[in-house]
């Protein structure tokens, strides 16, 4: 089981609830190290001084912030520190705001709350009272030095910690080349807009996590499956994208991009698109196989 990440006590009013905070989030990138293609031996990253080239030892190494071009202000541990909150065991609920209030830009990080023994009766009675209000508690936890905003939502029978954004770490979306006004203004029909919403209809299912995955991450680990059996490399064929009847030229039919979209739709149902997906994957394990076979005559020969 993982550590905790932090434990403390989750805080409303007078009520204090032991809890450790759990990682609600599991990394599957895949992660590449650089090797010298000479001798295939790791290639390491090294602390240099930028003027003797030098290595520097983690124990010459300081903190400091640059207030000008070259010019530099040294920070130690403790000052760094002084500037942290006091409060360090405590996720304090400032307020209690509606789940739908907050954009979902708001969002970063999620975390499982866990509550210690014999801290289940208050852990339940915060997730019962936030899922019958529909309200999300606002609250700040310091972890090691730094101080985060977060939120307590109720998420089936957990409470979960999203880490959140403060204002100043969002851009103003004012900045961008944003279309503004009435569907007016772009010449956009009431049968364009009728069509659109009978598409998002016929596209519409529930909500089901299980049905995305990372396929990327998928067709990248067989191909260094296959690498690894073939000791050589696997070679796909550059396919040409298939340009279907009717797709769009520079000149945009919405009326007829809607109505081709809607019928697609109808024959066939977003949610039943898997098993396509899978026949399709067929013919690059074909090709798979056969650069293996090459590979495999190759080092016969």
């Amino acid at each position: 089981m993982p550590r905790p990440v932090w434990s403390g006590t989750l805080s409303f009013g007078l009520l204090n609830i032991p809890v450790s905070l759990m990682t609600g989030e599991r990394k599957t990138d895949i992660s590449f190290r650089m090797l010298d293609s000479r001798n295939k031996a790791p290639v390491r990253y090294e602390r240099v001084n930028a003027e003797t080239g030098e290595e520097v030892p983690w124990k010459d190494i300081v903190k400091a912030f640059e207030y000008d071009k070259g010019s530099y202000v040294v920070l130690e541990q403790e000052d760094i520190a002084s500037a942290a909150p006091e409060s360090h065991d405590a996720i304090e609920v400032e307020a209690f705001v509606d789940a739908g209030a907050i954009g979902p830009q708001y969002f970063e990080k999620p975390y499982v709350l866990v509550p210690a023994k014999k801290a289940e009766k208050g852990y339940v009675l915060l997730r019962e009272a936030l899922e019958k209000t529909g309200k999300i508690g606002i609250a700040r936890v310091v972890i090691r030095t730094r101080e985060h905003l977060c939120a307590v939502m109720p998420q089936g029978h957990a409470l979960l910690l999203m880490m959140m954004r403060y204002p100043q770490e969002l851009v103003d979306i004012g900045e961008y080349n944003i279309p503004e006004g009435a569907k007016g203004d772009y010449r956009i029909s009431a049968k364009e807009l009728a069509f659109s919403e009978q598409l998002i209809d016929t596209m519409s299912s529930d909500w089901e996590p299980g049905d995305y995955q990372d396929e990327f991450r998928d067709r990248l680990q067989q191909v260094i499956k296959d690498r690894m059996k073939a000791d050589g490399v696997v070679k796909r064929t550059a396919e040409e994208p298939r340009v279907e009847e009717g797709a769009a030229t520079n000149v945009v039919d919405f009326m007829e991009l809607l109505q081709q979209s809607i019928d697609k739709n109808k024959r066939t149902p977003a949610k039943k698109s898997a098993p396509a997906k899978k026949a399709a994957k067929k013919p690059a394990a074909k090709r798979a196989k056969k650069a293996t076979k090459k590979s495999t005559a190759r080092k016969r020969a």
